[in-house]
């Protein structure tokens, strides 16, 4: 019973969805793509499961005040505004 237990708990994280930090960089080239020069990443909404998905606000250099929202499923990112 022990080795089981053992087992589960050695498999548990990787069904767990990884964190948001792992999409930064995917984030970051998403924003690029759209002519924003990257001053800050904060995630706004993070939904685990099966359709896992991670909305960032990307702030922007210039204009000030500017920012896009990216949204990533896995490693994948697409700028939504």
């Amino acid at each position: 019973m022990k080795r089981r237990a053992a087992a589960l708990a050695l498999c548990l994280p990787l069904l767990v969805t990884p964190p948001a930090g792992a999409q930064q960089a995917e984030a970051r080239e998403a924003a690029q793509s759209a002519n924003c020069k990257v001053t800050k990443l904060e995630v706004l909404k993070q939904v685990s499961g099966r359709m896992a998905e991670t909305i960032y606000k990307v702030s922007c250099a210039t204009p000030k005040d500017a920012f896009v929202l990216v949204q990533c499923r896995d490693r994948t990112c697409a700028v939504m505004r």
